[in-house]
C-alpha cells in the first residue's frame, strides 16, 4: 500500500488517454457550443441514461429525460451512502452532474471529480459552483491511478463510466485505497448475461470497436463483479438490476434523434443493439453499491 500522502503517476499502459476515444462527446460538446437548447437539457449536465421509477408511464419529453438522469444519479448516491459532511470523489465525472446532484442536496461536503478529459471538467468547472459549506474540486486523472492520497474519502462515485476505464480489478484497487476504512463505492454499468458473455470478447477493428459512445468494455458479469469485491477487499451491499427502468432511455434518444440528427451510422447502430439485447435481458443495467473491509 502506498504511503498515505503519495498520489499516483498513471501508468502509460493503462493511460485512458490512449485508449477511449469518445466521439458523443465530440457531438454533444459541438452541441452545446452551438447553443442548441435541447441537446443543453438533456446532456448539459448528466451524460448517462435515465432511471423511471414507473417505466410503464413514462414521459418521454426533454424535461422528464432531464429529471430521469438526475434520478439515476440519485439511485447511484443512495447505493453509496451519500449523507451529508462526507468526503466523496466522483470518477468519470463528466460535465459534473452527478457533483451538482449532490452539492445540491447535501451540505458540508468535499466534493472531488475527475475526468480523463480536460473539455468536459472545463465545463463542469463553467456550470457546477459550491454551496451549502461545500468545496468542489475537479481534477483530471486517469481512473486507473488516481491523483489523489490513500485513504482520503468516505464514497466513490463511478455513474456508467466503468466500462470506458482500461481495467475494472485496477479501478477498483484504486477505488480501494483512496477510501476509508469502512468507505462505499458505488456505480452504475451495463452488465451482460452468461450467454452473452462469449460474444463481447470478439476482437473487432479499432474503427469498428471505438464506434460512436467510445470502447465499451461489457465482459463483467454478474459474478465477474461478486468475484471482483472479494478479490479487492469489498463487499456487496447493493446488486440491483434496473433494466426496466431505463429503458424509456432509448425512446427519449429517438425522438431526441428526430430534432438533432447524428451523422454516425454507429450511433444507430449501438443504440439499437443495445435497447435490443436489454429489452431480451441479455443485457442488463445494474447498481452496485460496496463497502471497504474495515
Amino acid at each position: 500500500m502506498a504511503n498515505k500522502n503519495q498520489t499516483n503517476v498513471p501508468d502509460p499502459e493503462l493511460s485512458q488517454s490512449k485508449i477511449v476515444r469518445l466521439p458523443y462527446f465530440d457531438y454533444l460538446l459541438a452541441a452545446l457550443k452551438e447553443g442548441n437548447d435541447t441537446v443543453e437539457l438533456s446532456f448539459g449536465r448528466h451524460v448517462h441514461w435515465g432511471y423511471w421509477e414507473n417505466p410503464k408511464q413514462a414521459v418521454l419529453t426533454t424535461e422528464a429525460f432531464a429529471q430521469a438522469s438526475e434520478d439515476l444519479s440519485r439511485e447511484v448516491c443512495l447505493a453509496g451512502h451519500i449523507q451529508n459532511n462526507l468526503s466523496v470523489l466522483d470518477v468519470g465525472c463528466g460535465f459534473g452532474g452527478t457533483i451538482a446532484h449532490i452539492n445540491e442536496n447535501y451540505q458540508g461536503m468535499r466534493l472531488v471529480g475527475v475526468n480523463i478529459d480536460d473539455r468536459q471538467l472545463a465545463r463542469a468547472r463553467e456550470i457546477v459552483k459550491p454551496t451549502a459549506n461545500n468545496t468542489i474540486e475537479f481534477k483530471q486523472g486517469n481512473a486507473c491511478a488516481l491523483p489523489l492520497p490513500d485513504g482520503a474519502f468516505d464514497v466513490v462515485l463511478a455513474v456508467e463510466c466503468i466500462f470506458h476505464f482500461p481495467d475494472r480489478e485496477q479501478f477498483f484497487k484504486e477505488a480501494c485505497r483512496v477510501l476509508k476504512p469502512g468507505g462505499y463505492l458505488a456505480l452504475s454499468d451495463f452488465v451482460p448475461k452468461p450467454v452473452l458473455l462469449p460474444f463481447t470478447k470478439i476482437k473487432l477493428p479499432q474503427k469498428l470497436s471505438d464506434g460512436f459512445y467510445g470502447k465499451c468494455n461489457i465482459l463483467c458479469g454478474v459474478e465477474d463483479y461478486r468475484n471482483l469485491a472479494v478479490k479487492t477487499g469489498f463487499t456487496i451491499e447493493t446488486e440491483r438490476d434496473i433494466t426496466v427502468n431505463t429503458l424509456p432511455t432509448y425512446s427519449y434518444l429517438r425522438r431526441l434523434s428526430l430534432k438533432f440528427p447524428v451523422n454516425n451510422i454507429f450511433a444507430l447502430i449501438e443504440t439499437v443493439t443495445a435497447e435490443g439485447l436489454s429489452k431480451l435481458r441479455l443485457l442488463m443495467y445494474y447498481i452496485y453499491g460496496f463497502q471497504k473491509s474495515l
